[in-house]
């Protein structure tokens, strides 16, 4: 059956249980950072992987892959879209000369900036209904959450859908929304 909702007037929803809410919620969060980065020319795993940059300069392709649940080859994929932006750099590893550091160039620290600017803004338009007291206690039960769940802390989990498996769970890194 259908019909012309738009005619329908908004009602209240039933109670909805904690893990729907949050599925919506970070549906929506999701898609309203991926509109907001694409005019930088870059989708949200491209901003996760400068702000691992920007909190662990030097870190390998191989320790980046496995922070991130994701094939080395996958990985390999996206750090060139960085490298073809001038946003990261491969050096050579002094420890050892078969293996790259990865490193956020002066334009990719400034893009970090940005993206933190950005994420900052979005998040006080999406928190808008809660004061700073509520917004702490959200954050707090949160944390708890990622950490009884064993998610990795500041890594989403949707780089697992790029390919990859282990990683995931196992250390800390830094990520955006």
């Amino acid at each position: 059956m259908t019909g012309d909702f738009s005619k329908t007037p908004p009602r209240q929803t039933p109670s909805s249980g904690v893990g729907f809410l949050l599925s919506q919620v970070g549906a929506h969060v999701a898609a309203t950072f991926a509109e907001r980065i694409a005019p930088f020319g870059l989708k949200p795993y491209h901003a996760g992987i400068l702000n691992v940059l920007a909190n662990h300069p030097g870190l390998t392709q191989q320790a980046l892959a496995d922070l991130l649940g994701v094939f080395p080859s996958r990985l390999v994929a996206l750090l060139d879209d960085l490298t073809k932006l001038e946003l990261i750099e491969r050096r050579t590893s002094p420890a050892d000369r078969r293996t790259y550091s990865l490193h956020l160039t002066q334009a990719g620290h400034d893009m970090g900036s940005k993206i933190c600017s950005l994420a900052e803004d979005m998040q006080d338009d999406i928190c808008g209904a809660l004061n700073e007291k509520e917004r702490a206690t959200l954050a707090e039960l949160l944390t708890r959450i990622v950490v009884q769940q064993k998610i990795t802390p500041g890594v989403h989990p949707g780089y697992r859908k790029l390919g990859g498996g282990g990683g995931c769970g196992d250390e800390e890194a830094g990520g955006r929304p």
